[in-house]
Parts: structure tokens; C-alpha cells; sequence
């Protein structure tokens, strides 16, 4: 199976946090889940952790590479810019990643890198891969903090583009 391919700095390990999620279902392809997750407007419909999506320079409403936008998620207003962007291709797994960062001093700021892959399997399954690392005090205290709102949130989104998927498919 394919991995996440990280820059530098935002490896795993060597931050203060990091959260990794997947599902592995049937019955949907990368083509019907993929246009739920590039186009962020589509997110607060299916996980409520999201909001207030908008795009900078006139760009939108998907993703591409470069693109800024900004949205809230977990209490944060997130700053983001897309660094890694490919569509569904036959024969190899849609990627898209973002470096997405808030507040603005050593007690505040919060960068993390936020990566999706989505790849099938054989047997007719599809992979949906979540994985981020965090970087900032903010990072820490969610690190630390016992009811993982990292984990269980992005499983939620998880599950939430999954079921917005297969309504949508019929």
C-alpha cells in the first residue's frame, strides 16, 4: 500500500503530534469519494469540524497545487496552502496535502501538515488515508490531551466523507 509522503520537519516522530486515520471500504471508487474531499466547500456538509471555507486570489472551489484557502477546524482559523495535488490517474492512489497554520506567537502557532490518500485496493475495496503532524504548543496540548480529539475527529471526517459518498452514489 502507498504511504504519505512528507517534507521536511513534519515527519513523524519528530513533532509534537501526529494522527493517522483510515477506513477501508467497498462499493465506492476514488472518482466518487475524490470531488468531496478536493472541493472544501462540500466538508461542513458531511463534517461538522469544518467551516467557514474560503479561498484566496479568486481561486476555488477546488483544490489545486498552490492554492491558498482557509477554514476552521477544532477551534482553529487554519491558514492553507496545497503542496502536494493529483487527481484520480488509473493504477495509482489521488493525493492531496496541505501545510496549514494559525496563530502568530510561541504560545499560539500551530503548524501542521495535513495529507489524504486514496488509493483501491484489489477485491474491488478503496483505502481512504488521513494522516497529520503538528508542530506548536497548541500541537503538544492536543498531544496530551486524554480524550484524543485529533484521532477521533479525523475519523469522523472519515466517516463523514465515506456516507456522503455512497448517498451520492445512490
Amino acid at each position: 500500500m502507498s504511504e504519505i509522503l512528507w517534507p521536511a520537519g513534519y515527519v513523524p516522530g519528530f513533532t509534537e503530534n501526529y494522527v493517522s486515520n483510515e477506513v477501508i471500504v467497498t462499493g465506492l471508487t476514488v472518482e466518487q469519494v475524490w470531488p468531496l474531499l478536493n472541493i472544501p466547500a462540500c466538508w461542513p456538509e458531511y463534517y461538522p469540524n469544518s467551516a467557514d471555507v474560503r479561498f484566496y486570489d479568486g481561486k476555488g472551489p477546488a483544490l489545486e497545487a498552490g492554492v491558498r484557502f482557509f477554514f476552521t477546524t477544532f477551534g482553529f482559523p487554519v491558514e492553507a496552502q496545497v503542496v502536494e495535488h493529483v487527481p484520480p490517474v488509473p493504477g495509482q492512489p489521488a493525493r492531496v496535502a496541505w501545510h496549514g497554520w494559525a496563530g502568530d506567537d510561541a504560545e499560539t502557532r500551530l503548524d501542521v501538515h495535513h495529507a489524504w490518500l486514496i488509493e483501491e485496493l484489489s477485491g474491488g475495496r478503496l483505502r481512504i488515508l488521513t494522516q497529520e503532524t503538528q508542530k506548536g504548543k497548541p500541537a503538544l496540548a492536543l498531544a496530551q490531551d486524554p480524550t484524543n480529539p485529533m484521532i477521533n475527529g479525523h475519523q469522523l471526517w472519515l466517516n463523514g466523507l465515506v456516507a456522503a459518498a455512497r448517498r451520492a452514489a445512490g
